[in-house]
């Protein structure tokens, strides 16, 4: 049982009967695992509020708030949306099944546990769980200025991008170390790898944003960076003129004279995605075509 998951690994366990919560706790915690235990859908979903766990054992069955509706509700909320659930009950209805699947569950086990099964599927949905949410955090941050730090503040890696924003205080090793140390102080704060939650930082020639982007792997945090300046002007055309992130983006770029193929290779995004994107902003800004839309976003910026 001692490679049922990674160990260190948090598991929430829901299940209303005592004997059951028991046997997967003792088993679980046999193989180094942190468990979590909720009695009801409601104490699980108090329980997520504060602590984010990298898999669910939910029963299906229980009083009040059941499986079902507690993993539909685990699915609604961003934070957990990517964490599998593992439905684990004595009904065995095709119709139970196609339910659990439904609202968001990835696996259905039949009471009485099979210790067995429930290693391997569980480390099956981990891995899957933990590929698909890194590819969703790169894509979202595809062509950006990107960081990885360890969890005690060290530089792993840092995109090129990073690296030449990071070249303009002309002394890049000093760069990297104020950063370093700008993450040790802020994990060692206890906040840690809160995906969201930004650092500011002075490096002398301007001040740099660490956006924490959340862990990518078991000791890889990654970071977004954003000169301040540059995060204060998007901010500003996203809320004037209630544009999403991207097509604030894109529309500040606009508004610096650039063509729709060198935003693209600045945000990593296609020509296709890119047009996409100047449709909503035309709409939104009420003009036709990006000269009179960079006009409108100057006019916002002076």
């Amino acid at each position: 049982m001692s490679e049922m998951v990674p160990e260190g690994d948090i598991v929430l366990v829901v299940d209303d009967s005592p004997e059951a919560l028991g046997f997967l706790t003792h088993a679980l915690e046999e193989a180094g695992v942190t468990v979590l235990v909720a009695t009801s859908g409601e104490a699980a979903l108090a329980i997520v509020e504060q602590v984010a766990p990298d898999v669910v054992l939910m029963d299906a069955v229980m009083p009040g708030l059941d499986g079902f509706e507690t993993c539909r509700r685990l699915k609604a909320t961003a934070r957990v949306a990517h964490v599998p659930v593992i439905f684990m009950t004595a009904l065995t209805e095709t119709e139970h099944v196609v339910h659990a699947l439904e609202c968001g569950g990835v696996d259905f086990l039949t009471k009485p546990i099979n210790l067995d099964e429930l290693r391997a599927r569980m480390r099956v949905h981990l891995a899957n769980a933990r590929r698909t949410h890194s590819a969703r955090v790169a894509l979202d941050a595809a062509g950006r200025h990107l960081m990885a730090f360890s969890a005690a503040g060290e530089v792993l890696w840092s995109t090129p991008q990073a690296t030449r924003l990071l070249d303009a205080a002309h002394d890049l090793e000093r760069a990297m170390a104020q950063l370093a140390a700008g993450v040790r102080d802020w994990l060692a704060g206890g906040e840690g790898a809160v995906s969201g939650q930004s650092i500011g930082l002075d490096l002398g020639w301007g001040r740099i944003q660490l956006v924490c982007l959340g862990a990518i792997a078991a000791d890889e945090i990654l970071f977004r960076l954003i000169v301040e300046s540059e995060a204060n002007q998007e901010e500003l055309l996203r809320q004037h003129f209630g544009l999403t992130a991207r097509e604030s983006e894109v529309l500040l770029w606009i508004g610096r004279g650039k063509s729709n193929r060198d935003i693209g290779e600045i945000m990593g995004l296609s020509p296709r995605t890119v047009n996409k994107h100047l449709e909503q902003i035309y709409v939104k800004l009420g003009v036709e075509n990006r000269a009179s839309a960079a006009v409108k976003a100057i006019q916002v910026l002076q």
